[in-house]
């Protein structure tokens, strides 16, 4: 099974020159915990509910100008949609990533793989069972 089978297509991104707050309500409005950041139609890093903690209102910033380029999380990991789901299953529980980016050849953002989408759509449930417990501990 290849990691396009069972991700959500179409994952919504932010621009790197947005502020943080307008990370905020998008992570709200669409109920995510983090949110791929684009420069030039590519990824360039993850601003996720954590950093906005502790890189931004931790360290009193002003969201409202603060720029997500600023705070985001650089190196993150990614998958391409081509690749076997029990691999990048595996590598979700070993790094205990909950969510992770997929793009295409082009490095271009095709969708988000989550670990909700590999309980609910894998038919390995015991891939399904181990990614989740190694990830939830």
């Amino acid at each position: 099974m290849k990691v396009k089978d069972v991700m959500h297509e179409h994952a919504d991104y932010i621009n790197r020159d947005r502020t943080v707050r307008e990370a905020a309500e998008m992570m709200a409005k669409g109920d995510y915990g983090c949110l791929p950041i684009e420069e030039n139609d590519r990824m360039i890093g993850m601003i996720t509910d954590r950093d906005i903690t502790l890189r931004v209102v931790a360290k009193g910033l002003d969201p409202n100008v603060t720029k997500v380029s600023e705070c985001m999380s650089k190196g993150i990991e990614y998958c391409f949609e081509e690749d076997d789901l029990l691999e990048v299953g595996e590598l979700m529980a070993s790094q205990k990533i909950r969510r992770m980016p997929v793009i295409n050849e082009s490095k271009r953002l095709v969708g988000m793989l989550s670990l909700g989408d590999i309980a609910s759509k894998a038919r390995d449930q015991n891939l399904s069972h181990e990614i989740l417990s190694n990830v939830s501990h």
